[in-house]
C-alpha cells in the first residue's frame, strides 16, 4: 500500500522502499533502497517548492502530479512518466523479467553496498542527447554504452535530454555505466546504496535545459574578459619566454585575453608554488601582463608528490584519497628534483571541505597574492592509473559510490575560497566535470585529443552534448593536442578550420603540444603554438578571424548572460532552437551559436564546398555574401579555406560589418 504525502508517494516492496517525491517546476525525484531513503551528495540543489501537487491513489495503484509531468504507480510497482497536457507517455520503468526481477535491482556487493540496475523501456527512433564528453563522434547516444566513469576527454555527466520530450538525471556519482539499447534502457551502479533519479518535462528542450539549471544549480556570469583568446602551448618554460609571446601580440596588435603558465613551473609537484629559477618574480609578470589587459592562467594539479613539502602533513592529517589495502601512491609521475625519471604521487582528497581549504591556503600564497586569479584544473578526474575504484577510499565514501563527483568537489574549492576573498569574476578550465559543475565557474575543455580532423569531427558532436549536460562554458585544443607539424600544408589546414569553428565555441582557446616535442619528462616543452607559427597564409587568415571574435564578443556577452539566467548554454544543436523542424533532430555538424548564427564548420582535409541545412521558420543570410536563402532547404555554399559558412537568421541580431575580412574572394 502506497503511503501519500503533500507531495510524495511512497511504497515498501519486498526487497526495497520506493519514493517519488515532486521536485522542482514539471519535475520529480525517484529514490530507492534497501531499508530507508538516504540524503546522499548529489547534484540536486535544495528541495525546490513545487507546484500545482495532486497526489491520489486506489486499487493498489498512486499517481502524483506536479505541473506538467505526472507519474502513475502500478500495483506491480512500476513507474510511468507522462505530459499532463496531451497524456504522452514520456518514459517507463521496465522490469527484466515478467516474473522477477522488477525495473529495480538490489544485488550485493558486500557491506552496505549494492549492485544497483535501474530500467526502463525503449521506444522505436528516440534520440538521446548529453551525458557529458565523449569521443565516439556521435551527436545522438541511442544504441550506444557508455561508462559511467571520469576519464581524460571522457567525462561523465549523467544527465540525458530525450527527443520525446523529458530529461533524465541519474543522480548518483557512482562509477557504473549505462545502456541505450534497442530493447530497453538500463542504468547500472557498480556498488551504491541508493538509487536515485530526477526526471523533468518541458515545451520544449530549452525549458527542459532551465529546469535542469533550476535543479543542479545556474552558472555564474562569465567575465566579460574571458571571451577572447586564450594562448597556451604544452610549455612555455620560463617568465621571460612567456613574456615575449605576450609582447609579441601587443606589438603585432592582436587582441589576447589570457596567456597560460602549463605544468612543471613548480619547485615540485604538490607545493603549488613557482620555480623560482625560471620564473624569479610572479607579481612583476601579472603586472606587466595587466598593462596588456592581459590575464595570467597558471596550471595547478591534484597531484601531491612524494618529496613535496606537503606530502607528509596532508598524508598524516587524512587530506590524501585512502585506500583500503596499499599504499596511497596513485599514480607515477615525473617530477623536478627526483632522482629516479618517474616517482609516486598521491591525489589530494577533494570530497574533504578540510582538505580543499588545505589546498587553497597553498594557492594563496603560492600564486594568489601575487595577482594571480584564473585557474586550469588539469588532471581533475583524477588521473589514477591503474583504475582502481573500489580500493579508493574518500572522505565522502567508497571510491566505487563517489568517484566520479571528484571534478565538481575539486573546482567547489576553488570557486568557494575565491568567493570568500571577495572575487566575483571566477572561471576555472577543467579537464572533467560532473553534474553540477557548471554553478562553481567550471568551463570544461575536451582533453588531450588527437591532431586530426577526424578528431575534429568528434569535438564538434562532443561540444554539442556538454551544451546538453548543463555545461555552458566549453573549449578544445584548437588544433589538436598530441602533435601537429607546424610545417606540415596539411596541419596548417587542420590549423585554419580548427580556429575558424573554434571562434564559433564558447571560449576560444589555443594550446596543444606541437613537433617538434620533447621526451616527456620533468621540465620538457614542444614547438611553437602562436598564431603567427604556421606561416604567413596561415597567419593572415587566422588574425582576421580572430577579429571577427572581438566584433562577435557583445553578442557572445549577451549570450553568456542568458546562459547564466536561464540554462541555455551559447552553442547548441539545431533543435534547440528548431524543434518543431524535424530534419534539425538528425544533425550533427553544424549547430546554432546564440539564436542568431548558423554554423557549419568545415571537417574535411581539403575540402572547399559544404551542404549546409537551414531550418524552416526564418531566412537566412549568408554572411560571406549577402544571399538571402528561404528556410526549409539545403544550401550548397563555397566554403574557401579563408572561410566557414556562417548564416544570420533575420530578423534577429544585426551582423552588418561583423563577418568581413580581407582574404575573402571578390
Amino acid at each position: 500500500m502506497a503511503q501519500l504525502g503533500a507531495d510524495r508517494l511512497e511504497i515498501r516492496a519486498a526487497d526495497h522502499v520506493l519514493r517519488v517525491e515532486a521536485w522542482g517546476v514539471d519535475s520529480m525525484r525517484v529514490r530507492a533502497a534497501r531499508e530507508d531513503i538516504l540524503d546522499l551528495d548529489g547534484a540536486l540543489v535544495d528541495t525546490p517548492v513545487p507546484t500545482d501537487v495532486v497526489v491520489t491513489s486506489g486499487d493498489g495503484t498512486a499517481s502524483l502530479v506536479n505541473g506538467n509531468l505526472r507519474v502513475d504507480l502500478s500495483a506491480a510497482g512500476q513507474l510511468r512518466f507522462s505530459r499532463v497536457t496531451d497524456a504522452a507517455e514520456l518514459v517507463s520503468e521496465m522490469p527484466a523479467h515478467f516474473v522477477w526481477p522488477g525495473p529495480r535491482l538490489f544485488a550485493s556487493a558486500g557491506d552496505e553496498a549494492c549492485r544497483l540496475e535501474q530500467r526502463f523501456c525503449a521506444y522505436p527512433e528516440e534520440k538521446i542527447f548529453g551525458l557529458g564528453q565523449h569521443q565516439h563522434g556521435r551527436l545522438n547516444q541511442k544504441g550506444l554504452v557508455l561508462d559511467l566513469v571520469q576519464r581524460n576527454a571522457e567525462v561523465t555527466i549523467p544527465f540525458a535530454i530525450s527527443s520525446r520530450g523529458y530529461g533524465f538525471l541519474w543522480n548518483s556519482p557512482a562509477v557504473g555505466r549505462v545502456e541505450f539499447a534497442e530493447n530497453g534502457t538500463r542504468w547500472v551502479s557498480d556498488s551504491a546504496r541508493q538509487i536515485d533519479y530526477w526526471v523533468t518535462t518541458g515545451s520544449s528542450p530549452r525549458e527542459i535545459l532551465t529546469h535542469y539549471a533550476d535543479a543542479t544549480g545556474h552558472a555564474p556570469t562569465m567575465p566579460s574578459w574571458a571571451s577572447g583568446l586564450w594562448q597556451s602551448k604544452l610549455r612555455y618554460k620560463t617568465q621571460n619566454e612567456l613574456l615575449e609571446v605576450a609582447r609579441g601580440y601587443r606589438d603585432r596588435g592582436l587582441p589576447l585575453s589570457v596567456i597560460v603558465v602549463d605544468y612543471f613551473h613548480w619547485t615540485r609537484l604538490g607545493e603549488w608554488r613557482f620555480d623560482a629559477a625560471d620564473w624569479p618574480d610572479p607579481r612583476a609578470m601579472v603586472e606587466e601582463l595587466a598593462a596588456m589587459g592581459v590575464k595570467l592562467m597558471v596550471s595547478v594539479w591534484p597531484s601531491v608528490s612524494t618529496l613535496a613539502a606537503n606530502y607528509d602533513v596532508m598524508n598524516r592529517r587524512g587530506y590524501l584519497i585512502a585506500t583500503a589495502h596499499g599504499s596511497s601512491v596513485h599514480q607515477l609521475f615525473p617530477d623536478k628534483g627526483a632522482a629516479e625519471e618517474t616517482l609516486g604521487v598521491s591525489f589530494y582528497d577533494a570530497t574533504n571541505p578540510a582538505a580543499r581549504s588545505f589546498v587553497w591556503d597553498a594557492i594563496k600564497t603560492g600564486y594568489y597574492d601575487a595577482g594571480i586569479r584564473v585557474w586550469w584544473l588539469d588532471a581533475c578526474e583524477p588521473e589514477i592509473y591503474p583504475e582502481q575504484f573500489g580500493n579508493l577510499r574518500f572522505f565522502g565514501g567508497a571510491g566505487p559510490e563517489v568517484a566520479n563527483i571528484y571534478p565538481r568537489e575539486h573546482v567547489r574549492g576553488f570557486y568557494e575560497h575565491m568567493r570568500g576573498e571577495g572575487e566575483e569574476e571566477i572561471i576555472c578550465l577543467v579537464r572533467s566535470a560532473w553534474a553540477g559543475s557548471q554553478r562553481f565557474g567550471a568551463a570544461l575543455w575536451s582533453g588531450d585529443i588527437p591532431p586530426t580532423f577526424e578528431s575534429l569531427q568528434a569535438q564538434v558532436r562532443a561540444g554539442l552534448n556538454v551544451a546538453m549536460s548543463g555545461i555552458p562554458w566549453w573549449t578544445t585544443d584548437i588544433g589538436g593536442f598530441a602533435g601537429g607539424d607546424p610545417t606540415s600544408a596539411d596541419y596548417r589546414e587542420l590549423m585554419v578550420r580548427w580556429f575558424q569553428y573554434a571562434v564559433f565555441c564558447p571560449l576560444l582557446r589555443m594550446h596543444g603540444h606541437r613537433e617538434p616535442r620533447e621526451q616527456f619528462e620533468a621540465g620538457h616543452s614542444g614547438g611553437p603554438n602562436e598564431i603567427w607559427s604556421y606561416g604567413e597564409e596561415t597567419y593572415g587568415m587566422l588574425s582576421e578571424y580572430l577579429a571577427v571574435r572581438e566584433r562577435l564578443r557583445p553578442y557572445i556577452h549577451a549570450q553568456m548572460l542568458e546562459s547564466s539566467r536561464a540554462g541555455l548554454p551559447p552553442m547548441r544543436p539545431m533543435f534547440v532552437d528548431f524543434p518543431v523542424d524535424d530534419t534539425c533532430w538528425s544533425i550533427d555538424d553544424q549547430y546554432m551559436f546564440g539564436p542568431d548564427l548558423l554554423v557549419a564548420p568545415v571537417l574535411e582535409l581539403g575540402a572547399r564546398r559544404r551542404a549546409v541545412y537551414l531550418p524552416v521558420g526564418a531566412s537566412w543570410t549568408d554572411t560571406a555574401t549577402g544571399a538571402i536563402h528561404a528556410g526549409g532547404r539545403v544550401v550548397n555554399v563555397t566554403a574557401p579555406l579563408s572561410r566557414i559558412p556562417v548564416f544570420a537568421r533575420n530578423g534577429g541580431t544585426d551582423f552588418t560589418g561583423i563577418f568581413a575580412t580581407n582574404s575573402d574572394p571578390a
